[in-house]
């Protein structure tokens, strides 16, 4: 099969391995990710799907819901913080300078919203960015994306290769720009520098498109602080090298939960334990976990993800690095 690179031309790549020749791509036009490839398979969710959900028991009586706080007044103050609003959708404010991660408001398809939005969603104005990880409706829902866009008609979309023809479909922008792995975006007239990394995981939006859209985190640094926004992500190599990369970070953003059973799910979406292993990959300082509580996407339980990376923690000393952000509550940076 031939593999070639792509990149986008404009942007500058950072990493400095003379060996990266730029985010590969398959012999049809598929992108790939850097460790174990991943297509998805009708055969394997018919398996999954046919198997009995050990936690099917514990799902039908665990009553777990995370606390919610509404109080939004932080909306309109200027400090620096980042608010969790569920699932992957962060809130980030540094130095004046607004970003949003992967807006999810409300429902998504076959899957209703278990916890409330902690914010009227008319509320987030002014944005300087939207970051989109990749093209899974629970990253890129469009009607959240029509809502903001609506309410923020000067906000920058930056996201991987390929998503630029689906962000305007959905927000008619052309306010977008998109990179391949290790490019860092465009946003000399901001004080800021954000790049687009690597993930395991793959892209699907329709029947045909498998792969074809680039999946990916960024790493966010403003004002001497550096935060490594995930994405969707099995556990692999790349949290090291982006350490070799960066040296540290103090906030890792990362996601904990849809990680059951492990046989169908560990090559996309990581387990507690591999996220408090990704952690100390990064050389971070602060572990915040999202993906979990949300939605009802895998086998656990919804509490599970949390417990579960709680449990661990405290057998390895590293409960004072969980930063457990309940959705709403700002984390003051």
């Amino acid at each position: 099969m031939a593999i070639t690179y792509r990149s986008n031309p404009l942007l500058k790549t950072i990493i400095k391995d003379t060996d990266w020749k730029g985010t590969p791509v398959d012999g049809q036009g598929r992108f790939m990710n850097l460790g174990q490839p991943y297509v998805t398979n009708f055969w394997e969710v018919l398996r999954w799907k046919m198997k009995t959900n050990p936690f099917e028991q514990e799902k039908r009586t665990a009553a777990w819901q995370p606390e919610v706080y509404t109080d939004d007044t932080w909306l309109d103050g200027e400090d620096d913080l980042l608010v969790w609003l569920g699932h992957a959708c962060f809130y980030i404010r540094i130095g004046g300078i607004r970003l949003l991660t992967d807006p999810v408001l409300g429902n998504i398809p076959f899957f209703p919203r278990r916890s409330v939005l902690p914010v009227n969603p008319g509320r987030i104005r002014d944005l300087d960015y939207l970051l989109l990880s990749h093209d899974h409706r629970d990253h890129c829902d469009k009607a959240s994306l029509q809502l903001l866009a609506r309410n923020n008609p000067s906000m920058q979309y930056l996201s991987g290769l390929g998503m630029d023809a689906l962000i305007n479909s959905i927000t008619h922008s052309a306010n977008i720009e998109t990179a391949g792995w290790y490019q860092q975006f465009n946003t000399d007239s901001k004080p800021l520098h954000i790049t687009f990394i690597p993930s395991q995981h793959w892209s699907k939006r329709g029947v045909f498109d498998t792969n074809k859209r680039l999946w990916g985190g960024f790493v966010i640094e403003a004002k001497d602080r550096r935060i490594c926004f995930g994405g969707d992500s099995g556990y692999d190599g790349r949290y090291k090298q982006l350490q070799q990369i960066y040296g540290s970070f103090d906030y890792a953003l990362l996601g904990i939960g849809a990680y059951e059973p492990r046989w169908f799910m560990h090559l996309i979406h990581q387990s507690p334990e591999e996220a408090l292993k990704a952690l100390q990959d990064l050389h971070a300082r602060y572990l915040v976990p999202m993906h979990y509580g949300t939605f009802d996407l895998a086998d656990e339980p919804l509490g599970r993800p949390l417990a579960e990376l709680q449990r661990v923690a405290a057998q390895e000393g590293l409960n004072d690095r969980i930063l457990a952000l309940s959705p709403g509550k700002p984390l003051y940076l």
